[in-house]
């Protein structure tokens, strides 16, 4: 009979990629658990536990059966006339298919006759024993492994010397409990059992006896020193850290990093933060570069004062608790301020060059080996900065934007950025500021690249806006130009972010420019075809429509105002907002049918002229004359509230003419045998699909 326990599976390993350990635990458990429920060894009211330590992975379950229900099985085999011959007794063929199922003759009798429709066919049904815990959970293993995301896996070999398995880290322990029974499985050359490893140095016991699937994470943690689950090993360092900045000073906090804290739960097993310090001079250092040095390579989180700026003391999360933490601290210490002193001396070294004489080092820098290099680049950046700076101020605002954006890329040739990447357009802005250039020109160097990421802030002034602008079309330009579209998940340009940065900039600062315009102008300083503008501006139109759908809009709104393509982005959330105020009329939903149908019937009327001159003596059904009134009286309304960016009243005006228009189409026959009469008709509504379609393509919203 089969028991339902819980279930307990620990997979003891050497370390493991402390920045991919999160993902892992999660996989590693979940997958288990589906796949025991496929097997019909669990159901989904089951809980999944997933737990996650630098040297384990592991999973609780409750509610796994010891064995799975029986569960009769229903085989098609053959047509009748196939399977039996004129006196009913098998035949060779029914025969050698039962055999293949692990029956034999002896159930011919019981197999069933029914039509599929085309014939009598044969079926037979037979009960399956449910699969076995120790087969089960070994299958189910086997399936958590080959789900975890990693790219690449180990080769090593066993303890025998011949035999070879392939996992992320050599596994060296397999605890598979079910209740307080283990379960009997060998994976990875291990055989399982209930024993396991804690603390490397301050574990109570070795190895540590679990006695049952309910008690591990207690025995882990009483006998281990091992907080196994990683969700409370990352909320118990966030606790100490929090504590421990209370502790170094008043107003005291560590910078928030949720990348930072879930690697650094990755690498112990149980936390102990310790608070460090160090000289008071590095702090003439950019606190970036400090900050991005103590994070990157040390893993320490540090405290900023209540400004946000950086203080001398830092937070390390150690993985040992001792009496007298002095040791632990002093040796932090020791090893941090090396790599302080080489920050201090990068910034010292990089200030003796200014950054206007490093131009020359970029005609040096190969930017693409088929766009040239980073100084020809530049140049480039620069004129399209410059133009975009004309279109939107004065020579002043030229001026610095030539200036910034001929300087944004010089950082890259200094030992800061050589060492420390992520600092450039930053380091850019400290070096301006030393070399005199003004806090506009430096704000824009740094700010150049915003935004870098969805949510990030954009530039913060108008010459900063210059210049992210020109630096992204030009790099769209650029690269579509030599054929580097983005496909399917691919994108190693960042083409992407750079089309939604533009996009972004445009449309939230509502700048008064035109998207093609400033395509058609980016495509001819480097030589390529308007057809490249056209691509990037499809591009970047299905970036806007996707954004415009994370944002919450809904399809058929998004599709109505973006397939107009309309040039100034930052009139879109107008659009958008006036098409839902449109959508909510109740005259709505019959004008963009009828929209619909105009942009149909215009399509098809072919070889026919169509214009949107009327000749009035033409008008001879009364509906055709009503229609024509209404739009006289109509129209200069949806034209002057659309010409001052009244959306929404150049869209509602519209609702006026449903009556017409309703009318028109009852009663007129459009396509007239006489050609004067057809043409003239066909202009009527091509003034009204002109009036209509303005603001948004209304037939987009016809469901």
């Amino acid at each position: 009979m089969s028991e339902s326990r819980n279930l307990l599976v620990e997979l003891f390993v050497e370390e493991l990629p402390p920045k991919a350990l999160k993902k892992l635990g999660e996989v590693f458990a979940q997958t288990l658990a589906q796949s025991l429920r496929n097997q019909g060894l669990a159901d989904a009211s089951g809980v999944v536990t997933a737990f996650a330590s630098p040297r384990r992975l592991a999973a609780h379950i409750t509610h796994i059966d010891s064995q799975a229900p029986e569960k009769l099985q229903t085989q098609k085999l053959m047509p009748v006339a196939v399977g039996l011959n004129a006196n009913g007794q098998a035949t060779p063929a029914l025969l050698k298919k039962l055999a293949g199922l692990g029956a034999d003759a002896s159930v011919v009798p019981s197999l069933r006759h029914e039509s599929d429709g085309k014939a009598d066919v044969l079926f037979y049904d037979s009960v399956v024993t449910g699969a076995r815990l120790a087969d089960g959970l070994r299958l189910a293993i086997e399936a958590a492994l080959a789900a975890l995301p990693i790219p690449k896996v180990m080769t090593y070999q066993l303890a025998d010397g011949w035999t070879s398995v392939n996992f992320v880290r050599p596994a060296h322990g397999l605890v598979a409990l079910h209740g307080a029974e283990v379960v009997p499985i060998e994976l990875l050359g291990l055989a399982s059992g209930r024993e396991t490893h804690g603390h490397r140095f301050e574990a109570a016991q070795d190895p540590i006896v679990i006695a049952d699937a309910d008690c591990y994470a207690e025995t882990l943690a009483r006998d281990g020193a091992v907080i196994a689950s990683f969700a409370d090993r990352r909320a118990d360092i966030t606790k100490q850290l929090d504590s421990a900045a209370r502790s170094a000073g008043a107003n005291l906090r560590p910078i928030h990093d949720e990348a930072l804290l879930d690697e650094v739960t990755a690498l112990v097993e149980r936390p102990n933060v310790l608070i460090g310090q160090f000289e008071d001079s590095f702090l003439e250092v950019p606190q970036e570069c400090l900050i991005l040095t103590m994070k990157a390579n040390q893993k320490y989180f540090p405290l900023l004062d209540a400004a946000g700026k950086l203080t001398s003391k830092f937070l390390i999360v150690s993985n040992i608790t001792p009496a007298d933490p002095s040791a632990v601290i002093s040796g932090n210490e020791r090893v941090v301020r090396p790599r302080l002193a080489d920050a201090k001396f990068f910034f010292d070294q990089d200030r003796k060059k200014s950054l206007d004489s490093r131009l020359p080092g970029l005609a040096k820098v190969v930017y693409h080996n088929k766009l040239g290099t980073q100084g020809e680049r530049s140049h480039k950046v620069h004129q399209i900065a410059v133009e975009i700076a004309a279109m939107l101020g004065g020579k002043e605002l030229e001026a610095a934007a030539g200036t910034a954006a001929t300087l944004a890329k010089t950082d890259l040739l200094t030992d800061m950025v050589g060492e420390f990447p992520e600092l450039q357009g930053i380091m850019g802005r400290y070096y301006a500021l030393h070399d005199g250039l003004s806090a506009e020109i430096a704000d824009a160097i740094e700010d150049h690249y915003k935004p870098r990421f969805a949510g990030d802030t954009l530039p913060r002034n108008a010459v900063g806006l210059c210049v992210s602008l020109a630096d992204k079309l030009e790099t769209l330009v650029g690269l579509f130009g030599i054929g580097q579209v983005p496909t399917g998940d691919k994108d190693p340009f960042a083409l992407r972010r750079h089309a939604l940065g533009v996009i972004r900039i445009l449309m939230e600062r509502d700048l008064p420019l035109q998207l093609d315009a400033l395509l058609f102008f980016a495509t001819g300083i480097r030589g390529f075809g308007e057809d490249v503008a056209d691509q990037v501006g499809g591009f970047m139109f299905e970036r806007l429509s996707g954004l415009l759908r994370e944002q919450g809009h809904s399809v058929q709104e998004v599709d109505a105002v973006v397939s107009l393509r309309p040039q100034r982005l930052g009139d879109i959330p107008k659009r958008l907002a006036a098409v839902r105020a449109f959508a909510a009329l109740p005259e709505a939903a019959a004008l963009a049918t009828a929209n619909k149908r105009i942009g149909n019937i215009l399509k098809k009327a072919g070889s026919t002229p169509v214009n949107q001159k009327i000749d009035p003596a033409l008008l001879i059904e009364p509906s055709e004359l009503a229609l024509h009134r209404a739009l006289v009286e109509v129209t200069p309304k949806v034209d002057e509230a659309f010409a001052r960016g009244d959306y929404a009243a150049s869209l509602q005006s519209l609702a006026l003419l449903k009556t017409q228009v309703d009318t028109f189409f009852n009663d007129v026959m459009v396509n007239a045998e006489a050609p004067e009469l057809r043409a003239n008709r066909l202009g009527l509504l091509a003034t009204l699909h002109q009036a209509m379609n303005q603001v948004a393509d209304l037939s987009r919203l016809s469901t």
